[in-house]
């Protein structure tokens, strides 16, 4: 008579896996790398590419990584986010994900430049260590070079207004 019922609860168990599962934000994926060191790297920049940038070179400042590529559509649609941030003060910095130069650079002076500068990761590799899923995805990193936010996903008002801001805001005053 027991194991009448074992159907039963399984798929009841299963039912609130699913339950919970669905009322999950698919575009908060928890990074491991929060309250991490970002993952260092030394890359090209695409304006110059004999100069490196590396995340030393950002010690000291609060600071966005935007990962961006010329083919994404996203990107194109968060474009105007970041350009506000960027006239806001807020050093970000690019990293043009599997992308080609010429496509790279024609995109940025078609749409506009509001990186200080973007370095190139043609094959994904600083991609992969950062766990990038795709693009656009943003990390805010702290004046000590730890990661502190990742937003997946093209950047939209509300969490600039109610994440992004407030966070830069309190790392700047520590």
């Amino acid at each position: 008579m027991n194991r009448a019922w074992l159907p039963l609860v399984g798929f009841g168990v299963l039912a609130a896996f699913l339950g919970v599962g669905l009322t999950l934000n698919p575009r908060e994926v928890p990074s491991p790398l929060i309250g991490k060191p970002a993952p260092a790297f030394s890359l090209p920049t695409l304006a110059e590419p004999q100069k490196q940038f590396s995340v030393e070179d950002a010690k000291g400042k609060v600071w966005l990584l935007n990962v961006w590529a010329s083919w994404c559509t996203p990107c194109l649609e968060e474009h105007p986010i970041i350009e506000v941030l960027s006239k806001k003060g807020i050093p970000v910095y690019g990293l043009n994900y599997k992308d080609k130069e010429a496509a790279a650079t024609a995109w940025l002076r078609r749409h506009g430049d509001p990186y200080i500068l973007s370095v190139v990761d043609p094959t994904g590799r600083v991609g992969i260590d950062y766990g990038v899923y795709g693009t656009p995805e943003t990390y805010l990193i702290d004046k000590q070079g730890v990661i502190r936010f990742k937003h997946v996903g093209p950047l939209n008002p509300q969490v600039v207004e109610r994440t992004l801001l407030p966070l830069i805001a309190k790392l700047r005053a520590s």
